[in-house]
């Protein structure tokens, strides 16, 4: 009776989508490229939100929203930031039933709307710092998609901060990082590596890009979110300025960051095995599932409420799948496809030995807890769980980070096992190029803490002072 699902191990991406349509999480929308997110998906994205939310809100910075549609001349003011946007748009040209006078973009970011702005909002730097975020969705369009990885239309939040020096915007840069680094391993269970971008690789108008780069099971890696130092870039392309302390004239330093739906992308392709989803319980919008063993007598059902009921009782996310016209063994199978971390089976011969029978879906153990420390042990099962993966995970980045001076080595990696390849690179974009013509690696990061080292560049063997993080990237 099991929903069939390609296996994980013999078709990677068949098995990435089977998940995402059979686990219910989302759906192909009419509108090609774009995605209906069904309700178990979405309750992924607002564990994620409530989480991250929280995080936004103790820095000080305020939720807003500005307007789906930018006027085209807005784009235009950041010469960088229109280049790295243009093949991306789409653009409204008739609204009304008439043809507008100026062409209106549909947002694919928004720091040209905001800006404008926060530039009228602003008189001197009393007015600064400018604090804010919004949740919302965004618009590129895109040739080849992906479920959650790639789509034309995404939902994400971008925080966009103003304040009155460098220094104060570089932390709010990190600040923002490090935000984006507990929320994928505190609630997501997924380790990687963060640092700053390399030139080409930055965001478009950026003067520094910082992400957090995730190796996925098939070799890939994924960038996982960004923060971006702009400088003064935008003020100055803006004319946007303020009096200082001293009556001077000031252009604001800026910073933007985004955290987006595809990291419940990586999520899936992270944790998943040949079963379906496995979620980590923090992020699983059901931690615990109860299914009653048919043909148990007619009161297992209300044993099961009183016992679930003390698991609601303090804040466990709790279901109880008692439809009467499906085999246990489908039941089984739906869950472990829905990636739930514990499932609790109860019957007879549970409520005569006092005892439940528990199954972990990280390892497929099973499992039996006597009844009067349910609560207290499946607590702990679910702390271990959550640990026991982001280990997991961390491990396999590990066993599959290379180091390597020799370009034909580096070839063979990335022709096989791929993974994360540390080499020297000169920081010329010239070899960047080349890499990626040859390799199709590109450079990832320059991780935070990384040291200076004498080397040769892997491509060209001119002296280098960083090993940076190479791979091939979703």
């Amino acid at each position: 009776d099991k929903k069939q699902i390609v296996k994980k191990s013999e078709d990677f991406s068949g098995w990435y989508t089977d998940v995402i349509l059979k686990a219910q999480l989302a759906d192909y929308a009419p509108v090609k490229g774009c995605m209906v997110i069904r309700p178990y998906g979405y309750a992924l994205w607002e564990n994620i939100q409530d989480f991250l939310d929280g995080l936004i809100k103790l820095r000080g910075v305020q939720n807003a929203y500005f307007p789906l549609f930018i006027p085209e001349s807005y784009l235009k003011k950041e010469k960088e930031h229109v280049e790295g946007f243009s093949p991306h748009l789409a653009v409204v040209t008739i609204a009304g039933g008439e043809e507008l006078k100026e062409k209106l973009v549909v947002r694919p970011t928004s720091e040209t709307i905001m800006y404008e702005m926060y530039k009228k909002w602003t008189q001197s730097y009393r007015d600064l710092p400018i604090l804010i975020n919004q949740w919302n969705n965004v618009v590129r369009w895109e040739k080849r998609t992906y479920l959650f990885l790639r789509t034309s239309e995404f939902l994400w939040q971008e925080g966009h901060c103003a304040h009155a020096n460098h220094e104060e915007s570089l932390k709010t840069v990190r600040w923002a990082l490090d935000a984006y680094i507990s929320t994928y391993q505190d609630l997501m269970a997924i380790y990687g590596i963060s640092g700053v971008k390399s030139n080409t690789e930055k965001f478009a108008g950026a003067v520094k890009t910082y992400s957090y780069e995730m190796l996925m099971p098939d070799g890939k890696v994924l960038q996982g979110c960004t923060s971006h130092d702009l400088g003064q870039n935008f003020s100055k392309a803006f004319d946007w300025s303020l009096q200082d302390k001293d009556g001077l004239r000031l252009f604001p330093w800026q910073n933007s960051w985004g955290f987006s739906t595809r990291s419940i992308g990586g999520l899936i392709m992270t944790h998943g095995d040949d079963q379906g989803l496995v979620l980590p319980p923090e992020i699983a919008p059901i931690q615990i599932v109860f299914i009653p063993i048919p043909g148990s007598s007619d009161n297992i059902l209300k044993f099961i409420k009183v016992i679930s009921d003390k698991f609601i009782s303090v804040g466990f996310r709790v279901e109880c799948d008692n439809k009467p016209n499906e085999s246990v063994g489908f039941k089984y199978n739906k869950w472990e496809l829905k990636g739930v971390p514990i499932r609790i089976e109860i019957g007879d011969k549970e409520e005569s030995s006092k005892s439940v029978t528990v199954f972990r879906r990280d390892t497929r153990e099973r499992m039996s807890i006597p009844m009067d420390k349910v609560v207290a042990e499946i607590d702990k099962l679910l702390k271990a769980i959550q640990a026991d993966m982001f280990q997991r995970h961390k491990k396999f980045t590990e066993d599959n980070t290379h180091k390597t001076d020799d370009y034909e080595t580096f070839k063979e990696i990335m022709k096989t096992k791929k993974g994360f390849i540390k080499s020297f690179w000169c920081e010329d974009s010239g070899c960047e190029v080349k890499i990626k013509q040859e390799t199709k690696a590109t450079t990832r990061v320059l991780p935070l803490e990384a040291k200076e080292e004498k080397g040769n560049c892997i491509y060209c063997s001119k002296p280098a002072i960083h090993r940076w993080y190479f791979a091939q990237a979703y």
